[in-house]
């Protein structure tokens, strides 16, 4: 299998890096089952990834993938952020939250030098980004090690563009899937198509392996993307019940919810296009608002108001990312789901 050969692992299943519910445990347990598990790093400062990555060479063998986002952080504008906090005012007074108080800060941070100076001293075997990739010369110190890279597609342009700036190995993430659009070359939501449209276009259109993200949540998924050319899967929404996640209280109950089958994209958590499942927050205001500051600076007051609404265990304010599909959901070990999907790799291979 070529994706296998070039990522090591046996099987063609990679655990989706999911930043907020999850962290080293659920990397672990994917990489140890025989698949690839991914550890998301934009939200992490460098103790705590350094921390982290420690605790997986300590307890896995195994290639495990880092992932990184690779956008541009905007300038702070004073009066952007004065419109959407008037936006969210009514939210604030309902929680007696001071808005002139809450701090402002950047929430996700690009790839930069310093991380790739961390990452030098414990050499992962998989390097992904979301939102294109970094500096040409960022790239160079990544594959220095002998680290494979890939990346994330939502457009047959975007994967060329990849394929033609270093990537190994491309992510074809349909519309379907839950958390962060991986869009880069274009802004608008009319550019985004259906993992089954995607990924042929996309295995035509690239000479690399192609990876399908988007609505697989099972081994019959897992076929389907099989028989249409992917080398390999991407699965997220499907683990984060799994005991290994640190998916929150109030996440879980959405995801067993009758909720959970209303997912919506919505740039109110973070100032940039992600799939969850539609709350309070998302109905009132409408998922898509002109008034959220740029990615990721959107994130610093809805965190004001999520912290208490959990408390109270309320999902009003919280980014519950999940994708269409979430039949695939289950309270089961990572190492069984991951077992399981693998199980459609078996039949696609058979031609069953």
């Amino acid at each position: 299998m070529i994706l296998c050969d070039l990522l090591g692992m046996p099987l063609p299943i990679i655990q989706a890096p999911m930043a907020g519910v999850q962290g080293s445990a659920l990397t672990v347990a994917v990489s140890t089952a025989g698949g690839l598990g991914s550890l998301p790093c934009a939200a992490l400062d460098l103790k705590t990834m350094r921390a982290e990555l420690a605790t997986i060479h300590r307890l896995t063998t195994r290639p495990f993938n880092v992932n990184f986002f690779c956008h541009q952080p905007p300038a702070p504008c004073a009066d952007r952020e004065t419109i959407w906090r008037t936006a969210l005012s009514p939210y604030f007074a309902e929680y007696g939250i001071d808005a002139d108080a809450i701090p402002t800060g950047p929430g996700r941070l690009p790839f930069s030098s310093e991380a790739a100076d961390l990452l030098a001293e414990f050499r992962p075997a998989v390097v992904s980004f979301h939102f294109g990739l970094p500096a040409a010369d960022l790239l160079a110190r990544v594959r220095g090690w002998g680290a494979k890279i890939l990346a994330s597609a939502t457009t047959v342009a975007e994967a060329r563009w990849l394929a033609a700036h270093g990537a190994d190995a491309i992510i074809a993430q349909g519309l379907e899937a839950g958390g962060h659009r991986g869009m880069f070359l274009a802004t608008s939501l009319d550019t985004q198509v259906g993992t089954l449209a995607l990924l042929p276009q996309v295995v035509a259109a690239v000479r690399v392996p192609v990876i399908a993200a988007g609505g697989i949540a099972d081994a019959s998924g897992v076929a389907a993307a099989m028989a249409l050319g992917a080398a390999g899967v991407q699965v997220g929404t499907a683990y984060l019940l799994c005991p290994e996640a640190t998916t929150s209280a109030v996440h879980r109950a959405a995801l067993q919810s009758e909720a959970a089958q209303n997912t919506a994209i919505t740039n109110l958590f973070t100032g940039r296009p992600a799939r969850g499942i539609v709350n309070r927050l998302m109905r009132e205001i409408g998922p898509m608002s002109a008034a959220a500051p740029p990615f990721p600076l959107a994130t610093s007051a809805i965190a004001a108001l999520r912290a208490p609404a959990e408390s109270l265990g309320r999902d009003d304010f919280s980014p519950l990312w999940a994708g269409q599909n979430t039949r695939g959901c289950k309270a089961i070990p990572a190492a069984e789901l991951t077992l399981e999907l693998a199980r459609g790799f078996a039949t696609a291979s058979r031609g069953t």
